[in-house]
């Protein structure tokens, strides 16, 4: 099996056109068409990671925090980023990131989250913008059956929990077909009219090659006529953070002992404790800060992230329980979470969790 087919199967799940602007998620170093020995799956990338690769027999290291992040004018091997592309490059060893793509899909990074702290009917805290498009095509009545049927199949039509929607409506098409034409109706230097229906769906961008190209092939006509556009509506299982409830009311104390032992925790830094009960929880694995007003708008009770900065805490003001409990910490199961994503699909290839702990933060007690 080829590395582009493992990827590919990934990019399906978390496509990269969800990740952020900022963001380097991808095929980093190596070539897909290289045949797969195994892979190993970790949240970071060091020459560690490389090292463990190399002695498991994996060619591919599926990482959840990019290797390279910024660019990269030279390889002197004079810090860890360097020193980790070149043993990689050396050994032959691919490794690709799947980051805040994997952050922004709703089985992602904060599904797992959420399934350690036994949270229910999550939903998607800031759901991400201008990633959905309109098609708009025309079909001649006795064949809109089957266009539409290959519009779904292709991935449109899915708006929350339905698919196979779309908008109709019939009409009349007008065409003259001209010399050289093979015209599916009418005839040849004759104006001709249709009776048609006009057919609308929505779909995510990244969808749009592989939408038109079954387009193309269900279409009876020649010469397809459509447009697609752009539109603002936001994706609502698509975007940062999730937000859910507890099965029943916590006291903030059983909630932060939970935490604590669930996510193998020596501290917890939090704002002071409120005294209420808790029930609506927000989570963003990583620096999760910037969705504070958003989990503060939904009716969270608590939101737990990372990396917040000291005065950012102030910005909880006695309305939430703020906890941050560390990047590697919080994104510690994105590991767990990308082996059963390439078990389930490919059950009989060797896939292996990294053994070692990245996390660069340690703490005294």
């Amino acid at each position: 099996m080829k590395i582009k087919e493992i990827y590919k199967y990934l990019e399906s799940t978390a496509p990269l056109n969800f990740q952020e602007n900022y963001d380097n998620a991808g095929l980093l170093i190596g070539n897909d068409e290289t045949e797969c020995t195994g892979i190993l799956i970790s949240l970071d990338v060091t020459e560690a990671i490389v090292e463990e690769a190399l002695q498991k027999k994996c060619n591919l290291i599926v990482s959840h925090h990019p290797i390279i992040f910024k660019g990269i004018k030279k390889l002197n091997g004079k810090n860890y980023v360097e020193r980790t592309v070149v043993s990689a490059i050396k050994n032959d060893i691919a490794v690709y990131a799947i980051h805040t793509n994997l952050d922004n899909v709703l089985d992602g990074v904060n599904k797992k989250i959420a399934e350690k702290l036994g949270l229910q009917n999550c939903s998607t805290l800031l759901p991400k913008e201008q990633i959905l498009q309109k098609l708009v095509t025309f079909s001649p009545v006795n064949n809109a059956d089957a266009v539409r049927n290959a519009l779904f199949q292709a991935g449109a039509g899915a708006i929350g929990k339905y698919d196979e929607c779309s908008f109709n409506i019939n009409g009349s098409g007008t065409f003259r077909a001209n010399e050289g034409s093979q015209p599916y109706v009418g005839k040849i230097g004759e104006s001709h009219v249709e009776n048609e229906v006009r057919i609308e769906v929505i779909f995510p961008s990244f969808l749009q090659k592989k939408i038109i190209q079954s387009l193309k092939a269900a279409h009876p006509y020649e010469e397809v006529a459509f447009y697609i556009h752009a539109l603002e509506n936001v994706q609502e299982n698509i975007g940062s953070g999730l937000i859910g409830e507890l099965q029943e009311d916590a006291t903030e104390t059983q909630l932060l002992n939970k935490v604590k032992t669930d996510f193998h925790l020596s501290v917890i830094k939090h704002t002071p404790l409120l005294n209420k009960p808790v029930r609506k929880i927000a989570v963003c694995g990583g620096a999760g800060i910037f969705l504070l007003n958003n989990a503060m708008a939904a009716g969270a009770q608590v939101y737990i992230t990372s990396d917040i900065k000291y005065h950012e805490f102030f910005d909880a003001d006695a309305q939430i329980l703020l906890a941050d409990i560390g990047h590697y910490e919080s994104e510690q199961f994105t590991t767990e979470l990308l082996a059963e994503l390439l078990q389930q699909k490919f059950p009989n290839f060797a896939v292996r969790k990294t053994e070692m702990n990245t996390n660069p933060v340690t703490y005294f007690m």
